[in-house]
């Protein structure tokens, strides 16, 4: 039995994957082949030997330390676009309670009295809280991955008009403006929402600068990252009125209980759909890579996907982008099928052989790799 340690409670579903005829799903394992995970950190963890992959059922993955990962020659995955319409759904919602002063409304209400008049509590109350309708505002993208796509596609058919900047991005049938120049979706939208990983590019991109480029009363939205928004300045633009409201739900102490800024817990992610979706992909890329070598989705390792041939299949991790090829064809005999690929300073081999390989062989290739596996 092959043992899969899970450092988070996971959906049922990757059992349906990782079949218990053949792996073990389990919180505790001395010798685990790979871990599952949702938001574990890793960053401290002592993680076993053993371990040749690692899957996160999510799309973020600062909560695992990749660089010690990849020279440990463990593969990280990712789920990207298994949560996207989660997130969307939860992206339509701050927009809404941004605009119309839901969240206050609601708050208020459940502090009238119950003297038998709320209803005229309610009629004489409910001006406090007029807002503003989405329609025909333009609502700017930053960001056009898997979520970014959904949301205006989403806020196309409520009527807004949707401008949007991503640098990896050149084209788009979407019914909107793609633009090269991020400013651009600053000064022309009335609601931002972001959509991007925390990079050191990306990192307190939301600033006081930025800001200023902004219509008076815009509306920000964060459901991706904390780092990418500046809260010292977030807060004072919202003092300033030129910042309406900031919805996020990345909370932290600085913004807590802030007038004009709606804090949720970290639940764009959270529901059922999503963490099944999540886990189901996982599962696969974790089972896909295991048995036959295979990767898709991974954030440290090139993508290669190989059909069988042969009767062994043996997969090389090296950061020796230039030889490890040569020396893999060298090494081993009887090869009916190789294949390659390489991401920065990692280069990933798949060699196809007719028979077992020798074990002399896979000794002489583990000294010139971070990882030999044979599958």
């Amino acid at each position: 039995m092959v043992e899969i340690l899970k450092l988070n409670e996971i959906s049922n579903t990757v059992s349906e994957i990782l079949t218990p005829n053949k792996y073990t799903i389990t919180t505790e394992a001395k010798d685990p082949k790979a871990i599952i995970l949702r938001s574990f950190s890793m960053h401290d963890y002592d993680m076993p030997t053993s371990v040749v992959a690692v899957a996160r059922a999510g799309a973020g993955v600062n909560n695992i330390p990749i660089e010690a990962m990849t020279q440990k020659g463990v593969c990280v995955f990712n789920t990207p676009g298994a949560n996207a319409n989660a997130v969307k759904e939860l992206v339509l919602f701050a927009l809404l309670v941004s605009s119309r002063k839901i969240y206050e409304g609601i708050n208020w209400t459940q502090n009238l009295e119950k003297d038998g008049a709320v209803a005229k509590q309610v009629e004489k109350g409910k001006k406090a809280f007029v807002g503003q309708e989405i329609f025909g505002k333009t609502l700017g993208i930053v960001g056009l991955g898997a979520i970014g796509k959904l949301v205006a596609n989403a806020v196309l058919a409520l009527g807004m008009k949707v401008i949007a900047y991503d640098p990896f991005v050149t084209s788009t049938d979407l019914a909107i403006d793609l633009t090269d120049d991020i400013n651009q979706v600053y000064a022309k939208s009335d609601y931002i929402t972001l959509h991007v990983p925390a990079t050191p590019q990306t990192k307190n991109s939301i600033n006081k600068d930025t800001i200023a480029l902004m219509k008076d009363g815009v509306r920000i939205i964060n459901l991706a990252r904390g780092e990418l928004v500046n809260n010292n300045d977030i807060k004072q633009a919202i003092a300033n009125n030129k910042v309406a409201k900031y919805v996020t739900d990345l909370p932290s102490d600085d913004i807590l209980g802030v007038d004009g800024i709606i804090t949720i817990p970290h639940l764009g992610a959270s529901t059922a759909e999503a963490e099944d979706n999540c886990a189901v992909m996982a599962a696969n890329q974790l089972k896909d890579y295991l048995e036959n070598g295979n990767i898709v989705n991974s954030v440290n390792f090139p993508k290669l996907q190989v059909e069988r041939i042969g009767k062994t299949r043996v997969c090389v991790v090296s950061n020796d982008v230039k030889d490890i090829a040569t020396k893999v064809s060298r090494s081993l005999k009887g090869i009916v099928g190789i294949s390659g690929a390489t991401r920065g300073d990692i280069c990933y081999v798949i060699a196809d052989l007719s028979n077992a390989p020798d074990k002399a062989d896979i000794e002489a290739l583990k000294a010139e790799a971070l990882s030999v596996r044979v599958v």
